[in-house]
């Protein structure tokens, strides 16, 4: 959890940690230095907790780079990102997410028996759904890793545990203010040998209206997102997908998926139809 003068989310965000049923958890806060007593604030639940729970106030060069410095210090075999005012979906979320974890790494040694059991094994990331808190409704994302999905929708980070050796060659990089999670994402997805798995099920919930999503920063997102994907996908792959956004309506799906009322039903009509994908 990264946090600068975060008032009553970051005690919100910290309690829905702390509610976990999994204890095997390791809670990092770092923080740029707040003025504002949120650390006073959650010095209680940080001293009183079950878990192990670290806080370093120090100065940081921005959002990723704190997120750099915490994933440096973690000690735990996944990482997840939480902003202060999102949750988990649920109090079993990580207990779920474990147990799915387990499974999916217990197969992979099935299948290869003891030769597999002797090869390294490759950094892996999980991911899973997001609840929006101003739709009220979940949004899905593709069990498959596509150009097209890279370049349209890939999970955001709140849903997404990383293996710490995701983070042992390169971390975010901090010059993208608004994106260097989706650029580190794709990095694992098209330059590395990361495993990429979805869990099939809602892991946070998103709070919105966040750094991300000002008017200014929107701009700049999208200025960010052409020069990612300009790195990651070829200009064929890059025309095609635009091209598919027009010719299906991507503006109005959009509206859909942000509306209040008809949200419901569209993110239901693709969640039936990841469904049928991973099936």
């Amino acid at each position: 959890m990264v946090c600068f003068n975060a008032g009553e989310k970051l005690k919100t965000t910290l309690e829905n940690v702390l509610a976990q049923t999994c204890r095997d958890l390791e809670v990092i806060i770092k923080d740029g230095g707040s003025t504002d007593g949120s650390l006073e604030a959650v010095r209680p639940l940080t001293e009183g907790a079950d878990v192990l729970v670290r806080v370093i106030s120090e100065g940081d060069k921005g959002i990723y780079d704190a997120m750099n410095r915490a994933a440096a210090l973690a000690q735990g075999e996944f990482l997840i990102f939480m902003n202060c005012g999102d949750l988990f979906y649920d109090e079993g979320v990580l207990e779920e997410v474990s147990r799915r974890i387990d499974g999916i790494e217990g197969e992979r040694r099935k299948k290869g028996g003891a030769t597999e059991s002797a090869k390294p094994v490759p950094p892996r990331i999980y991911y899973g759904d997001r609840y929006l808190a101003p739709t009220q409704k979940v949004e899905y994302v593709s069990p498959k890793l596509t150009p097209l999905t890279c370049y349209r929708n890939i999970p955001c980070h709140q849903s997404i545990l990383y293996s710490r050796d995701c983070f042992s060659q390169r971390g975010f990089e901090p010059k993208y203010r608004i994106r260097a999670d989706y650029e580190h994402f794709l990095w694992c997805r098209f330059r590395t040998q990361t495993e990429f798995h979805h869990l099939g099920m809602c892991i946070s919930r998103y709070e919105g209206g966040g750094y991300s999503d000002s008017e200014k920063n929107r701009k700049r997102s999208a200025q960010e997102h052409r020069e990612i994907t300009g790195m990651y996908l070829t200009p064929f792959q890059r025309f095609y997908c635009r091209a598919y956004l027009i010719l299906t309506l991507q503006p109005l799906r959009k509206k859909l998926a942000e509306s209040r009322h008809l949200s419901g039903a569209y993110n239901a009509l693709v969640g039936a139809v990841y469904r049928r994908k991973r099936s």
